[in-house]
């Protein structure tokens, strides 16, 4: 996989720091899903550990590039979800995760040099685990390094997110995105960043699941809602067995389309009868949807709701 031109500018702020022997004991990398945050950490903690570098990058042949690509190097640890007693995954991460992840940051490097540990999604953390990492944080061992992923970094408490060194994945332009579609084998390159909102890790990801026939499908629901010809329960139902969040997107973007398309005078795609306010009120209603799903609540009642008031 080639490399995003938009990891570039952090990638050679990283090295340089590192150069100078000043790389902080904490990073935060952030930025919305898709972006290749995980890529870059694993580029980055490989070329850490490598026992010949070359400008940042691990070499792919010693010892430490061979036990980290086995996923067996003794001075790496990843955290993530973990599993409860009954063997079903947590939805969150739990504070005796980060005691025992503290515990083994506090032992001495095997191989003499860093002792690395990452938390993905660290905005999974629940409030006892941020509070137990955050004593990790203040007072952190000679040469260790602690790496934070999060897509949602606004979850996190900000006494955490205040005491890393923050690297925020952003957006990039419109060009180089469109470029780096066509040179991974994107077909329509255009339009699947259109679908994606301009993030072309995104508009990958959805193009390789084949997920974007998804955007036309929920546009031609929520037509039909709004013309009396839809069932939003038989909806509901089907938009929560398949991708709801995935769809939940597409409905908001098609609404901003629509709000769009009005205060120009356009024809309204959607033909939505709600008026300028209530279409406001129905995307943010959709993105708060989004969010609630991730939840204990009924998917399928929130669902209900949010298209019956549609209809």
């Amino acid at each position: 996989m080639s490399t995003p031109s938009w990891h570039a500018e952090h990638w050679a702020r990283l090295q340089a720091r590192r150069q100078r022997d000043a790389l902080p004991h904490a990073l935060l990398l952030c930025g919305p899903r898709g972006l290749g945050k995980r890529e870059f950490l694993r580029r980055f903690v490989r070329g850490l550990l490598c026992q010949h570098p070359q400008e940042g990058d691990a070499c792919g042949a010693c010892r430490s590039c061979l036990l980290f690509d086995a996923g067996t190097h003794p001075d790496y640890v990843a955290l993530s979800y973990g599993l409860r007693k009954d063997g079903v995954q947590r939805q969150d991460i739990v504070v005796d995760q980060i005691r025992e992840l503290s515990a083994r940051l506090a032992t001495a490097s095997q191989f003499g040099g860093w002792q690395i540990a990452s938390i993905d999604p660290a905005d999974a953390m629940n409030t006892a685990a941020a509070n137990a990492l955050l004593k990790t944080l203040e007072e952190p061992a000679s040469q260790t390094m602690l790496i934070l992923l999060a897509d949602a970094p606004w979850r996190m408490p900000a006494t955490i997110r205040s005491r890393c060194q923050c690297i925020d994945f952003q957006l990039p332009r419109y060009e180089p995105s469109v470029a780096w579609l066509q040179q991974v084998g994107v077909q329509d390159a255009e339009m699947a960043l259109a679908a994606a909102s301009g993030n072309p890790g995104l508009a990958r990801i959805w193009a390789e699941e084949g997920s974007l026939a998804q955007r036309q499908d929920v546009r031609k629901d929520l037509t039909a809602l709004a013309s009396g010809r839809g069932d939003a329960m038989a909806m509901s139902k089907r938009w929560l067995d398949d991708a709801p969040e995935q769809r939940l997107w597409f409905a908001a973007q098609a609404v901003a389309d629509e709000m769009r398309a009005r205060a120009t005078a356009q024809s309204a795609p959607l033909s939505s009868t709600l008026d300028g306010e209530a279409l406001m009120a129905w995307y943010e209603a959709a993105n708060r949807t989004r969010e609630a799903l991730r939840g204990p609540l009924r998917g399928d009642l929130l669902l209900l709701e949010l298209l019956g008031r549609w209809r």
